[in-house]
């Protein structure tokens, strides 16, 4: 393992010494090898708008600091969300519709149906329910040897909230995870070579799946998860009749209840080893609980960027960008663009202004699940300072392949006890 991983981290050249009118930070084996720091350090200071001739995604412009991020994020008259949000085009040309990647006005009513599955009313009903998993999950967990926190924690904790907000099969529940991997595994975010006959296969799975959920739902009464507020939806009950758009907001909705929490999980035991101070710190003052859920989020941002096409001749940074030119918002970047964020790449947990980072989206794109992921991470790290004097990692952690998804497959660790006076 460790040659390999040697081997796969000196693939990835040093970004200062790559010449800038080709530089080219959509290759996911920088992000899958931890390097997409300097990447954008780079071009925050010599090019913040960054124009990609030719890459293996095209040609695509970077904006890489936080506050051009907001302006291209809060104008989608300028820069359209449609026809994706992900840096690349699939090879096969399959983009499924999903209001994510809409403008107003269908965006607007298409989300709105779905809103009520994680509005404000609901959180509170389903806080008893998550603390419940959480404490189940974390007193089935072997004390004092290793184990791979991703698989029996980020990943179990996560699919049960999905089930929930599905109302899914319990039972069935490891799918739901699987096909988020599956949706989220693509050339479209640089991965080469993705067996796109295997990736349909799956998919077509899990629409035909939830067709059959949805035809339940729509048969009984409207209830608040979401396959029955969209088959109740005035303006999307028809969905299950186009079995692609279907599964596009299926994909949405999957990939975007797991991937920001499930690898904020893992993130948050990682950064809190790599800062053991910081440790200290929340052992002595569990209150800051909810201000480091924030800035987890921030420090890991769980989904790299977004991209836009702009509808208009713009200018941005000085640059003039093109009607028709590919524009990635790079929020990995943004959330340590020091202009803004003092010492942005430390990890404090009582940092001020926590919330104030781009993880979650900005304008009418901003995360629907926001206060869900919120609640989930400080539930766990109640329950663990509750039961844990420390979650120790014993390796390092091996990363997903993608541009798009930083994610993790495996975190060795070792828990450690409270102690008992």
């Amino acid at each position: 393992m460790a040659d390999t991983e040697y081997e796969a981290e000196s693939t990835v050249p040093d970004p200062w010494s790559l010449p800038l009118e080709t530089f080219d930070v959509s290759k996911a084996e920088i992000f899958q090898n931890n390097r997409q720091g300097e990447y954008f350090r780079r071009l925050r200071k010599e090019a913040p708008v960054h124009y990609c001739p030719e890459s293996s995604v095209g040609a695509y412009w970077s904006v890489t600091k936080y506050h051009d991020i907001i302006a291209v994020d809060s104008n989608h008259k300028a820069f359209s969300s449609e026809p994706s949000i992900v840096i690349g085009d699939p090879s096969d040309n399959f983009q499924p519709p999903m209001f994510i990647a809409m403008d107003p006005p269908l965006h607007d009513i298409q989300r709105k149906v779905a809103q009520p599955a994680v509005a404000p009313t609901q959180l509170s009903e389903l806080e008893d329910l998550i603390r419940q998993r959480v404490c189940a999950i974390l007193d089935s967990l072997p004390v004092g040897e290793e184990f791979n926190w991703v698989d029996k924690v980020s990943i179990e904790l996560t699919t049960q909230m999905l089930a929930t907000l599905f109302d899914f099969p319990f039972e069935d529940r490891h799918l739901l995870p699987f096909w988020s991997d599956v949706a989220t595994t693509s050339d479209a975010v640089g991965i080469v070579g993705t067996d796109m006959e295997w990736r349909m296969k799956h998919l077509n799975e899990c629409v035909a799946y939830f067709t059959q959920l949805w035809r339940e739902r729509a048969a009984q009464p409207r209830k608040f998860d979401f396959i029955s507020l969209l088959a109740h939806g005035e303006d999307t009950k028809d969905m299950a009749d186009n079995p692609i758009e279907l599964l596009g907001n299926l994909m949405l909705l999957i990939v975007g209840g797991n991937d920001t929490t499930r690898n904020s999980i893992s993130g948050g035991v990682y950064f809190l080893n790599q800062f053991p101070e910081e440790y200290d710190k929340l052992r002595a003052d569990p209150a800051l609980v909810p201000n480091m859920v924030s800035e987890i989020i921030r420090y890991q941002t769980p989904l790299a960027h977004m991209r836009r096409i702009a509808t208009e001749d713009t200018e941005l940074g000085g640059q003039t960008i093109r009607k028709g030119d590919k524009v990635v918002m790079w929020y990995a970047s943004g959330n340590r663009d020091e202009e803004v964020i003092p010492d942005a790449d430390a990890f404090r947990i009582d940092r001020e202004n926590a919330r104030r980072h781009l993880s979650f989206g900005f304008g009418i794109h901003r995360c629907m699940g926001n206060r869900v992921a919120e609640m989930q991470l400080r539930i766990l790290w109640e329950e663990i300072l509750n039961r844990f004097d420390r979650i120790e990692v014993t390796g390092e952690p091996t990363r997903v392949l993608s541009n798009f998804v930083l994610g993790y497959e495996q975190l060795p660790v070792i828990l450690h006890p409270k102690r008992t006076n």
